[in-house]
Parts: structure tokens; C-alpha cells; sequence
């Protein structure tokens, strides 16, 4: 088991969730259940999905986490870049955070690349198809409750 506080991309990941809270504060308030919302999620996911990871025994499992944390890094940076497109960030606040999720990204890469060379490719390519399955059926269950 691993200590995700010491965990390079999960301290960074932290700082942007932080960083995320406190902008989108001063999002437009018809936004609290949309934008600002699924920004807030996406961002706490990289660091939170890091930190499950961490406490599974195997590389394997670690990665399935990993590669979550990954698409999350991802969606926080498309809805950083459209708040900023609608105008609820400023440029100097974009830059900023826009700044730190590309560390964020990067760094989480450098991560995966190295756990993924510790498990070898069948464990990589397990931890893949387990890791689509779970963002799969996650989307699948927000769509039933979204037409509900």
C-alpha cells in the first residue's frame, strides 16, 4: 500500500481541486448544478481516484484508478477551458488554473507510464479493459438518471 500523500501528482491534483472551489465560487448561480458542479467533480475525482488507488495492493488495480483519474484530469480542463470561452473566468484566472491542470495531466502521465513498465502488459492491458468498463457503466448510469 502506498501513501498517497506523498504522491507527487495527488498533492497537485489536491491544490487544484482547492484552486477549482475557490474560482468557481463567483460562478453565475444557475450554473451551481451545472458547470460549476461537474467542475468541482471532475477535479476532486483526480486526486480522490489516485488515493483509492494507492490502497490496492497491485499495480494492476493501482492503474485502473490511474486511468480514471486520467479522464477526470481530462474533463476538468475542457470545463476550465469553457468557463473561461463563457466568461466566468477571467484571462489572468485561466491562465493560472489552466496552468496547473496541464501539471496536473502531465504529471498523472509520468505516473501511469511508470506503474504501467512495473506491471508489465498483461496487467496494463487488464487494468485498461476493467478501468473502460467502469467509466462505461458510471455514464450509462448517469444517462438512466438524467431521461428519469
Amino acid at each position: 500500500m502506498r501513501d498517497y500523500r506523498k504522491i507527487k501528482v495527488w498533492q497537485l491534483g489536491d491544490d487544484l481541486t482547492v484552486e477549482v472551489y475557490r474560482v468557481s465560487a463567483d460562478f453565475p448561480r444557475e450554473e451551481t448544478y451545472g458547470l460549476t458542479s461537474q467542475l468541482r467533480r471532475a477535479a476532486y475525482s483526480v486526486p480522490a481516484n489516485i488515493c483509492e488507488g494507492a490502497s490496492r495492493s497491485g499495480s494492476k488495480e493501482f492503474l485502473q484508478f490511474l486511468y480514471i483519474a486520467r479522464g477526470s484530469s481530462n474533463e476538468t480542463q475542457y470545463f476550465i477551458h469553457l468557463a473561461h470561452r463563457l466568461g466566468y473566468l477571467h484571462d489572468d484566472q485561466f491562465g493560472k488554473i489552466e496552468q496547473q491542470a496541464q501539471e496536473v495531466g502531465k504529471t498523472l502521465t509520468g505516473l501511469i507510464k511508470a506503474v504501467e513498465r512495473e506491471a508489465g502488459p498483461l496487467k496494463r492491458t487488464a487494468a485498461r479493459i476493467v478501468a473502460w468498463f467502469t467509466l462505461l457503466a458510471a455514464t450509462m448510469a448517469t444517462k438512466s438518471s438524467i431521461s428519469v
